[in-house]
């Protein structure tokens, strides 16, 4: 990783939620050049400590002066604070890298996973955009077929854990299984309907067309990120996982891709592990991806009812690389590059 002699200093805003602790971690695990990594959150978290390398970071407000020097901002503080600070931090000269989904479809911005078009890095004008967990995992899988066989329609269900709603969805299934085993009523607050031993189809808010938002972030950001002339369909389901996004992709190509090809191909890409070998019960679960960089792919195998189809099964840990991995590697990317703008 290229980086100049000077002292970088990043900020991490939204540091004390799950994916800003993460993004501690991983800046931590990496080894990330910074000189000092500081940690901004609303008012009600200003004095938290969070643990990084042998001691601790004090969290401090994030305010419109925070990011005078900072050169490097990791933004997991939601939507409404993405839209407040993001272009004050943009204009300071500092770069930001943006986890919520409020900047994702600005023309003006750059929407990234580093191992599919970390070129478009190159046009950024200080804020750029972390795609939605369940799209990352996708395109990953996604891009080498594509470059092999050039894609033409995708038609992807999603499998999603609690943990993509936050930490109170978590809390929500880990209390409505104690009830249940309870004999106990359960409580919904997060969910509209019991997500313990269910499935929920849906995922935010439903638009006009009736599909989900989380269905039209798939299908908008993948043509994003890939090739406008791809067409998506998507259906998302909330599912009783804790961790771990899982989806059934399904592929057509212009050229014909053999299942077998699609395993080598798979297995040489960056990112990706391949475990397939069904019939030795061998194919990715939530639980082996979570906490884990790699995204997992398996049930590799062609389309009965399409001559150029392929079906896989695509796993990941939606904290780690879904969130927060995918924005410290777009970082990384930034300095690899010699992004930075101050």
């Amino acid at each position: 990783m290229q980086m100049s002699d000077r002292e970088l200093v990043v900020g991490v805003a939204g540091a004390t939620g799950a994916v800003g602790r993460e993004m501690l971690r991983i800046l931590e695990e990496r080894e990330f050049p910074a000189s000092q990594v500081r940690a901004l959150a609303s008012s009600r978290s200003a004095g938290t400590k969070l643990p990084f390398k042998d001691g601790e970071i004090v969290v401090e407000e994030m305010t419109e002066d925070s990011f005078q020097d900072i050169q490097l901002a990791l933004f997991s503080a939601g939507g409404s604070s993405s839209r407040e600070f993001a272009p004050i931090a943009a204009k300071e000269g500092c770069v930001v890298v943006d986890n919520s989904s409020a900047w994702r479809m600005d023309p003006e911005v750059p929407l990234v996973v580093p191992e599919v078009n970390s070129e478009a890095l190159y046009s950024h004008n200080n804020i750029i955009a972390n795609p939605n967990c369940s799209t990352i995992q996708m395109v990953a899988a996604l891009k080498p077929l594509h470059d092999k066989g050039t894609i033409t329609r995708v038609v992807v269900s999603t499998y999603q854990a609690v943990s993509g709603s936050g930490q109170k969805a978590v809390d929500e299934l880990q209390n409505q299984v104690r009830s249940l085993f309870n004999m106990q009523d359960v409580e919904c607050n997060v969910y509209p309907y019991q997500i313990a031993f269910n499935c929920l189809p849906q995922i935010g808010d439903f638009t006009e067309n009736d599909y989900s938002e989380e269905e039209m972030k798939m299908v908008n950001e993948t043509r994003k990120i890939m090739d406008e002339s791809i067409k998506v369909s998507a259906t998302t389901i909330r599912v009783p996982v804790f961790y771990g996004h899982s989806e059934a992709v399904n592929v057509e190509t212009k050229e014909k891709i053999s299942a077998s090809d699609a395993r080598v191909i798979l297995s040489e890409a960056p990112g990706i592990q391949v475990l397939d070998n069904p019939r030795e019960k061998i194919y990715p679960l939530a639980i082996q991806a979570t906490g884990e960089d790699d995204i997992y792919v398996g049930r590799i195998r062609e389309d009965t009812s399409l001559e150029n189809g392929l079906d896989m099964w695509v796993v990941a840990d939606n904290i780690r690389k879904g969130a927060a991995l995918n924005t410290v590697q777009i970082a990384e990317e930034i300095l690899d590059k010699g992004l930075l703008s101050k």
